[in-house]
């Protein structure tokens, strides 16, 4: 159990997410653009406030997914290193007539994530202020703070000017926050049932099998992908569903990896890790929707799979 794995899911960490994309959008028609091409509310957002969304294309399927940050004259995508230049193509493409900029920023401003149980006293030592709401966003100095994660676990993302992150970092630790890594952050995020765009969404799925329905509002009205988005839930026609699973064993599967329930075909594997704090795999995999039940039984191999 490494000290960054420890102070995760314990105390408070901090981890270096400068590589996940920034996308800044201004101009009249921002607000208008957005709200077409996601699958959640823009226009009702108010500065400070935000959401995370799904892009999708035509035939209902994930291009990527972002936090939405509004703020007074512009929103900021924060999204996926993978999707950092597909969303922002795909976005430049449907800038026709619009009042509307699109703007890069990802090589100029750093994130760095602060997350735990402890994360609040220890931003609450440096004068951080702290946002109270999931995705809500608060001024600091030159810093901005939001209520998000990476892991699952309570947190905020710090977004800081490129030369502002050695001190940042170094304050922090002083603070009591534990350097973390990535492969620290990845066991926590899969052992909370966190999904993450890149490896357990993409485009070879519809919205509504990765089980985060808080993407997505069903009222707001017309975006690219929603006819799929509206059939899919009026016909409740999904054959799989993202689910967090148990397996007895030290040794993670592969992706891919296929579930059974008896002799019949049950779901693949999607991400394994080893839990040092269970004692036992934790997987997020795509179960066929007869079997999603919290504590259904499945097996891999020889393996004794739960759904949990």
């Amino acid at each position: 159990m490494t000290a960054g794995y420890r102070a995760l899911r314990e105390g408070a960490a901090w981890l270096d997410l400068s590589t996940r994309g920034k996308l800044r959008a201004s101009g009249d028609d921002r607000a208008r653009l957005l709200h077409a091409m996601t699958t959640n509310h823009i226009e009702q957002l108010k500065p400070g406030e935000g959401c995370y969304a799904f892009f999708l294309n035509a035939q209902g399927r994930i291009l990527g997914d972002a936090n939405v940050l509004c703020f007074e004259d512009h929103f900021l995508l924060d999204t996926e290193p993978e999707t950092r230049q597909k969303l922002f193509d795909h976005l430049d493409h449907y800038i026709i007539a619009d009042d509307v900029t699109l703007e890069d920023q990802t090589d100029r401003v750093v994130t760095i994530a602060v997350e735990g149980p402890e994360t609040s006293p220890v931003l609450g030592k440096l004068g951080a202020p702290l946002p109270r709401h999931p995705y809500s966003t608060a001024h600091w100095e030159s810093r901005i703070v939001a209520r998000l994660n990476s892991t699952g676990a309570d947190g905020y993302f710090l977004f800081v000017p490129v030369d502002e992150k050695a001190d940042l970092t170094t304050r922090l630790s002083s603070a009591g926050a534990v350097e973390a890594t990535a492969s620290d952050a990845r066991t926590v995020r899969i052992e909370h049932g966190r999904p993450r765009y890149g490896e357990e969404i993409t485009e070879r799925y519809l919205v509504q099998e990765t089980d985060q329905l808080h993407a997505v509002h069903f009222s707001k009205g017309c975006y690219l992908g929603q006819e799929i988005v509206e059939r899919v839930r009026s016909r409740a026609q999904i054959h799989r569903v993202l689910r967090r699973l148990e397996i007895d064993s030290q040794q993670p599967p592969e992706a891919g990896a296929k579930l059974n329930s008896g002799e019949a075909a049950a779901g693949e594997i999607a991400s394994a890790v080893f839990s040092p704090a269970l004692g036992k795999t934790v997987a997020l995999a795509y179960v066929r929707v007869p079997y999603t039940e919290l504590g259904t039984e499945l097996s891999l191999g020889e393996l004794k799979v739960r759904v949990c």
